[in-house]
């Protein structure tokens, strides 16, 4: 009987997985029996936008953090596939930060073409995953079309439900009379809604830049950023500023730590999310901070604690979809005994290397070094299409560059393909006027 792989997740790291397995069995290779399970009805993770909140039409929370005319804040040259590239799926060059819709459609052009699709199990969350005596996982899954509880066996598991689904929601005095709207970031839709608005944006990561720029983009009144450590510290339009940490809020007007306040309408929790499986038993379940050497994590995949769990693309993240490529296909490898896995004091060892090397990173460009060379590490043992990673890093430095120079300018920049040496062209209209973010309109010439 073939070996039994359960995959958790269809958003981008769980397609990596599917893919890789396609390309070996494409080339000849005698491949597991594949099962994923996917809680949505469409694949993509988040990148497959809903307007739901909260909770779905089958009682589960809602898996997605999309939100509307959310354009990549990185170039694309740095996540390009090397297996497929921007201007094989478009058939000509484009700009290098696409809205959703076109990251979306590039993420499923690959997968439709290696047609996996069959693979995986539409509206089955994973509900419970234990690891038995006999040496094999027991998953057990809910058919939320038929409402009917399954459960099934498999010899390995590839957790790739991501970390960017649950949030994490601080508390501040004030929230539970406060007259206005106060909400996640995971629960943001529609920029439009807070037309003409004075916003509070708390914390001061990707979401916060990006949500603030999108509100200012889409006309609210104001901004005022809040934060606990350092400000970001751009060059901000004139209605935006930051200000020390929140202490309180009261009916309609935010306090913060240097006295000052503001009369605010609503609040956004840009403050992150956190690592949540609850559906593994204890033993397998990983327990780590947002970082690029995750915990436990042998080569920041495989689970130390049991060699036949991996976990994707759980690491904080400059690189993402070529680096879950290469995640994947590393993985692969393992199950099919191409790479072998040393035992777990050399796993922990190698998890401990890691952790402080990072731990000994001085700033950001030191951060996509240590992420680009992970990235080479994993493809250099396998059969991925190998890339310029240093065109990647180089990629990723020009935009950080771009951002200092002008924060709601940086989108209208464009970067060297590493995958075709292809220069990108000028998107057609500036970022801040293209209100628009359709597939249809993003592609017209």
């Amino acid at each position: 009987m073939a070996e039994r792989v359960a995959i958790i997740g269809a958003g981008p790291s769980g397609l990596a997985q599917l893919r890789a397995f396609q390309s070996a069995r494409e080339k000849g290779a005698d491949i597991p029996e594949i099962v994923c399970f996917e809680k949505q009805d469409d694949w993509g993770g988040l990148w497959n936008y809903t307007w739901r909140t909260g909770l779905d039409e089958y009682g589960e929370p809602v898996h997605c953090s999309m939100y509307r005319y959310l354009w990549s804040n990185g170039p694309k040259e740095g996540l390009e596939f090397a297996d497929y590239t921007f201007e094989e799926h478009f058939g000509k060059p484009i700009a290098s930060y696409p809205p959703r819709a076109v990251l979306f459609d590039y993420i499923k052009g690959r997968v439709e073409k290696a047609g996996v699709r069959d693979w995986i199990r539409f509206r089955c969350p994973v509900r419970r995953v234990e690891y038995k005596e006999n040496g094999k996982f027991r998953v057990v899954y809910q058919d939320l079309v038929n409402d009917k509880e399954h459960d099934q066996e498999f010899d390995y598991v590839i957790n790739a439900g991501g970390h960017f689904s649950t949030p994490n929601v601080p508390h501040y005095p004030g929230f539970d009379t406060f007259n206005g709207r106060v909400l996640h970031a995971h629960d943001f839709r529609d920029a439009v809604e807070f037309k003409d608005k004075n916003i509070l944006i708390l914390g001061t990561s990707y979401s916060a830049e990006d949500i603030g720029s999108q509100c200012w983009k889409y006309g609210c009144k104001s901004l005022t950023v809040a934060h606990r450590t350092a400000p970001m510290g751009y060059d901000w339009p004139d209605n935006w500023q930051e200000v020390p940490a929140l202490v309180k809020v009261d009916k309609d007007t935010a306090y913060f730590k240097d006295g000052s306040s503001k009369k605010v309408d609503a609040v956004i929790l840009c403050t992150g999310y956190i690592h949540h499986f609850p559906y593994m038993e204890e033993a397998l379940r990983l327990k780590t901070a947002n970082r690029l050497a995750a915990a436990d994590l042998y080569k920041g995949v495989v689970w130390v604690h049991n060699p036949k769990l991996f976990y994707l693309g759980m690491q904080d993240q400059w690189f993402t979809f070529n680096m879950f490529d290469a995640q994947a296909w590393y993985v692969r490898d393992i199950i099919m005994g191409r790479i072998s896995v040393p035992d777990k004091n050399a796993m922990l060892a190698d998890v401990k290397a890691r952790v402080d090397a990072e731990d000994a990173l001085e700033d950001d460009y030191a951060c996509i070094r240590y992420q680009g060379a992970y990235t080479k590490e994993l493809i250099d043992e396998t059969d991925y299409p190998s890339f310029d990673i240093d065109a990647a890093n180089q990629a990723f430095f020009e935009w950080k560059k771009h951002k200092k120079k002008g924060i709601m300018t940086f989108r209208n920049n464009g970067y060297v393909s590493p995958m075709t040496g292809t220069q990108a062209p000028p998107h057609h209209t500036p970022w801040k006027d293209a209100l628009d973010d359709s597939l249809e309109t993003y592609l017209q010439v």
